[in-house]
């Protein structure tokens, strides 16, 4: 395991690590996930292997550590990523991103273009407050210290055993304004911000989640958009060869 430090208190923000060819490929995990549960799978088939490979756990999530005088912003998450890459030795990486790691994942092209080479975002949020449906909505719609004390419980029993594996492994008060950022998005707004960057950029969407709003400017802007049958959300788990086809560029 690897840690840099991301803050001025020494927090440290950790990732496992495979070693292979450059550029990198690193993988950033969704709202209360960890990186290697998610991607670990992926990142061994045949059509991957000989990459080197970093699973970045988030601030607050996982094996990084949980600051509570930390705002869990996108930029702030961005930052910590930043000094995970930077320490790292990571420059022009490939960055595969899910859910909020893939907002985090846009936020981090734009502030540090010297680290991004190629953005796969997997059903990343683009936008800011996003419908009461979503996941992160329903956590940022409790207070801090209310989610705190008996929120957190109450959304584990809630969202079922394959997000409650990861998420119960997340620092309460971490998750919960990693939700609240989240939900107010950056500035510019994710959205923007992908359209305007000059980097390869793909955008994983699981046919049973429906249509991406605003996919038409999306690929106007150059972003290619693919729409991957037979999944949801978690289109690596739902559909793994759509998935590696996405992330190689063959499909």
């Amino acid at each position: 395991m690897q840690q840099a430090t991301f803050d001025s208190r020494g927090s440290r923000i950790r990732w496992t690590e495979v070693p292979g060819a450059e550029p990198a490929r690193v993988y950033l995990h969704g709202l209360g996930a960890m990186s290697a549960v998610y991607h670990a799978h992926i990142a061994a088939r045949p059509e991957l292997a000989g990459r080197r490979s970093l699973f970045v756990d988030l601030p607050g999530h996982g094996t990084s550590d949980r600051p509570q005088d930390f705002g869990y912003t996108l930029e702030d998450h961005a930052d910590a990523v930043a000094a995970a890459l930077d320490a790292a030795g990571a420059a022009g990486a490939e960055l595969i991103a899910h859910s909020m790691g893939g907002a985090v994942a846009v936020v981090l092209a734009h502030r540090r273009p010297d680290l991004v080479s190629r953005l796969v975002l997997t059903e990343a949020n683009l936008d800011a407050f996003p419908p009461p449906t979503a996941g992160s909505s329903g956590i940022a719609a409790y207070r801090e210290d209310e989610f705190v004390e008996g929120g957190y419980a109450r959304v584990l029993e809630a969202v079922g055993p394959l997000w409650a594996a990861t998420m119960r492994l997340a620092d309460p008060r971490a998750l919960h304004r990693s939700a609240v950022g989240l939900c107010n998005g950056s500035d510019p707004v994710m959205r923007t911000l992908l359209e305007g960057l000059p980097v390869d950029r793909v955008f994983l969407q699981g046919e049973h989640s429906g249509e991406l709003a605003g996919r038409e400017r999306l690929e106007a802007a150059g972003v290619r958009v693919v729409t991957v049958p037979d999944a949801g959300h978690n289109v690596m788990f739902d559909n793994p060869d759509a998935f590696v086809a996405a992330v190689t560029g063959t499909g």
